[in-house]
């Protein structure tokens, strides 16, 4: 690989989206899209024959994404085979800001490569763990916004693995290709290239776009759900969802009534081989709860909180006991004024270059002054170091069922003890730790 180096000036970063439950999905025609609960593939007949559309056939056909009308639900309960029938919802991408801007002088790093403003892959060891394995001959799908196809560090997408999954599709004519920016940031953290500014955790795997968000508002939790299946069904070693619910979902929510078919999808994908690795959420709360939270709830999902680069929990990110499965660098620090350089140490890395660094969409304007790159910050880009961990994990074992991939990376993890702490789980991730243990046997 080729890491070239390259200079640029810094600019403003924003912190990254999470995501909020805003509607109910609906068609193009304004029909209502439900998840449903089944019992195998012959539902879905006995589902089209009663005049109602099925979109996705997921988990082998125990669960359904059906169209209908908007009162069907109870008609659609009544089909034999059919466990529940509920209308979907909605997740639009939320941003909260920090409300500072960036200092006029010229950042200590201006001058150096890309690679050395990469804290992220630094306190993780990411660049020793490349002696070990790149991620060569393992794929991550990104459940996302889509990728920027055109992106001089992105030449591993496979557009023709790609796929959109939207029901009410603004930019069918896109197809993968990013909507906003948020999937090509994630991307660039999991397996960006080096080929002109960034390195990913894992720069030899293949990333495949799944497009699950139009141009312009939410993405239906049905087609989330299409997208982690169609993941499994093309062997992905992983798949990303960086798209963790703020707080807990009480009993009786929209969201937590399709609890049923969230888990059996996603421990569907997990019995087939991929991690699906997810953000714990940027809503600086406890997951901690009678009701339900996403992914976290979800003993199927790797959930990942987010920390800083002095391995602190960082100010927004979500946490609790035995819901954080690992920890990983996602940007800025355990306050907003450390953040801000208002307190601290003085080896501090100052804002905005204390969020992670990765690709940006090249036709869309960054805040600094290099086009193609940028800064966010969020368990948005916490979760995708763990998804290219998991595939130097494959790279190493490609025959190490999902649970097995998850259990290296949190044995090779630091600054916890045991599995169950309530801000980094087993640990914050160590690259180079992970793939010592395994070449060793351990």
């Amino acid at each position: 690989m080729n890491f070239e180096r390259r200079t640029f000036v810094k600019g403003v970063a924003g912190l990254a989206a999470t995501a909020a439950v805003t509607g109910t999905a609906s068609a193009a025609d304004g029909r209502t899209q439900y998840l449903v609960g089944a019992n195998g593939n012959s539902v879905a007949d006995a589902v089209a024959d009663a005049g109602f559309e099925v979109r996705h056939e997921l988990a082998d056909g125990d669960v359904l994404v059906v169209v209908g009308s908007s009162d069907a639900a109870a008609d659609i309960e009544s089909i034999g085979g059919v466990n529940d029938a509920n209308p979907d919802v909605t997740l639009e991408l939320d941003e909260p800001e920090v409300d500072a801007e960036a200092d006029d002088e010229t950042p200590p790093s201006d001058g150096a490569a890309l690679s050395d403003l990469q804290w992220d892959k630094e306190v993780t060891d990411v660049f020793e763990a490349h002696e070990y394995a790149t991620g060569e001959d393992t794929r991550v799908a990104i459940i996302d916004t889509g990728i920027d196809l055109n992106h001089p560090d992105l030449g591993n997408v496979n557009e023709d693995l790609g796929r959109a999954f939207v029901v009410d599709d603004d930019v069918p004519e896109i197809g993968p290709d990013d909507s906003g920016y948020h999937g090509t940031h994630v991307a660039g953290t999991v397996g960006a290239t080096g080929e002109s500014g960034v390195v990913g955790t894992a720069p030899d795997t293949e990333l495949i776009p799944v497009r699950v968000f139009p141009a312009d508002g939410g993405a239906a939790f049905g087609d989330i759900l299409a997208g982690i299946d169609y993941a499994a069904e093309i062997g992905a070693d992983a798949a990303n969802f960086s798209l963790g619910i703020p707080g807990v979902q009480q009993p009786g929510s929209e969201l937590n009534k399709l609890k049923a078919e969230v888990q059996t999808v996603f421990q569907s994908a997990v019995r087939r081989g991929t991690v699906i690795t997810g953000s714990a959420g940027n809503a600086s709360g406890s997951l901690q709860g009678s009701g339900f939270t996403l992914p976290n709830s979800v003993p199927a999902a790797f959930t990942v909180s987010a920390t800083s680069p002095a391995d602190t929990l960082s100010f927004y990110s979500n946490f609790g006991t035995s819901d954080i499965d690992i920890a990983a660098p996602g940007g800025y620090y355990e306050t907003i004024p450390r953040t801000l350089g208002e307190t601290g140490e003085p080896d501090d890395i100052p804002f905005p270059l204390n969020a992670v660094l990765s690709t940006w969409p090249t036709d869309l304007e960054s805040s600094v002054d290099l086009p193609g790159y940028d800064f966010i910050a969020g368990t948005s880009m916490a979760a995708p170091q763990v998804a290219g961990l998991a595939a130097l994990v494959r790279e190493l074992e490609p025959d190490a069922n999902a649970s097995r991939v998850e259990q290296a990376i949190q044995k090779g993890a630091e600054d916890a003890n045991g599995k169950s702490d309530s801000e980094f789980g087993a640990g914050i991730i160590n690259a180079l730790n992970t793939v010592e243990r395994l070449s060793n046997g351990k």
